[in-house]
């Protein structure tokens, strides 16, 4: 698409979950295929621009701008602004517009953000050409507000495969209510992975994201442990008795009574985990970066979920009634025994309230 400026209100080519590819052979009307955003080359003046909604808000850590495959034609500069919206803007995109610029209708939707007046990220930072050993441009960000959109500068024009956005999410907790029930470990609400002991095919981090996993990629599995047994016996409720376990700790995105659980095992037909169990704390800043240190080695854990027999490609849900009694927690460690693969894990409850100057010391952390 050759444009001036454009609004992405969703997912477009660059902000794809999957790495770009290169097809040698693949041309269109309007020139060679790229597996990204290519814009025309400018013989006006200006620059090329795009402004585009996160899929997750929250607080932004770092870019990754992949230059992949674009070798004679990727951008030479970009700079990064950010902005918080309250209200989502409405836009209308009027169909295919490749090779166009943004319509005059659309620039004026636009020209009612002030993007161009955002707080900068990224000042304007060269990019290194497409090659496999150039094509990652990293930018490290210290920006401590909610972000809703960001806007992506090109100077002057050329091509990007794809954009990646490094963060934490964060919810506005304001307009919940403590009656309500909420995944207080989803990623959308600020839920954050900060320890595991194995993450041989996929990462725990997976677990709290968006709906049901694609596949298991989409979940964290473990290796297979080397010390299982080489005959396996299991107790009265036939859970496996093994000397071996594998853990994932998260922080929730927000302090709260935990009333239901969820473990799904998705995808994961001969390689989920035996059994699981799950154990909460509350924890200070402080006390969270010493765990961190000490590789969660804590003793203030507490038996959330007993241990549990885990079946198959299956939606394992806990009641209130099944776990045991609680009180607020702010991180949880969910343990399988002996080793494979759990799709998502949905924790259920509600707010309790928070001290306001805990939340402005700490400073998430994740492996995003």
């Amino acid at each position: 698409a050759g444009m001036t400026g454009v609004f992405y209100p969703c997912t477009c080519v660059f902000v794809q979950r999957e790495p770009p590819q290169f097809i040698a052979s693949a041309f269109t009307d309007f020139g060679k295929w790229m597996d990204g955003w290519e814009t025309r080359r400018k013989r006006i003046s200006g620059h090329d621009w795009c402004i585009i909604q996160l899929g997750v808000p929250g607080l932004i850590h770092g870019f990754d701008v992949d230059t992949s495959f674009f070798t004679g034609n990727h951008s030479p500069h970009v700079s990064i602004q950010a902005g918080c919206l309250d209200q989502l803007p409405t836009f209308t995109l009027e169909g295919d517009r490749t090779d166009m610029a943004a319509s005059d209708s659309q620039m004026a939707a636009v020209t009612k953000l002030g993007s161009e007046a955002w707080p900068e990220l990224v000042s304007v930072s060269e990019l290194q050409p497409g090659y496999s050993d150039s094509c990652h441009n990293y930018f490290r960000v210290n920006f401590n507000r909610r972000v809703t959109h960001i806007r992506l500068n090109m100077y002057p024009d050329g091509g990007i495969a794809r954009l990646r956005v490094y963060g934490v999410g964060q919810r506005d907790w304001s307009s919940v209510s403590t009656n309500q029930l909420v995944d207080l470990v989803a990623l959308t609400n600020g839920g954050v992975c900060l320890g595991y002991s194995d993450a041989h095919f996929g990462h725990p981090r997976n677990m709290i994201g968006l709906g049901r996993a694609a596949n298991m990629a989409d979940g964290w599995e473990t290796a297979r442990r080397l010390d299982r047994p080489k005959k396996l016996k299991v107790d009265q409720q036939g859970i496996l008795q093994v000397p071996g376990r594998e853990w994932a700790v998260f922080r929730l995105g927000h302090p709260g009574l935990i009333s239901s659980i969820e473990v799904d095992t998705n995808h994961f037909k001969g390689n989920f985990p035996d059994s699981c169990r799950i154990e909460a704390c509350t924890l200070t800043p402080e006390e969270e970066t010493q765990c961190i240190r000490t590789r969660w080695n804590s003793g203030k854990w507490q038996v959330l979920l007993p241990p549990q027999k885990l079946r198959p490609h299956h939606i394992h849900h806990y009641s209130e009634a099944e776990l045991m009694p609680s009180h607020p927690v702010s991180h949880v460690r969910l343990i399988i025994a002996p080793d494979g693969g759990v799709s998502r894990l949905r924790l259920w409850g509600r707010l309790t309230p928070i001290n306001a100057a805990s939340v402005n010391q700490r400073r998430p952390t994740s492996k995003l």
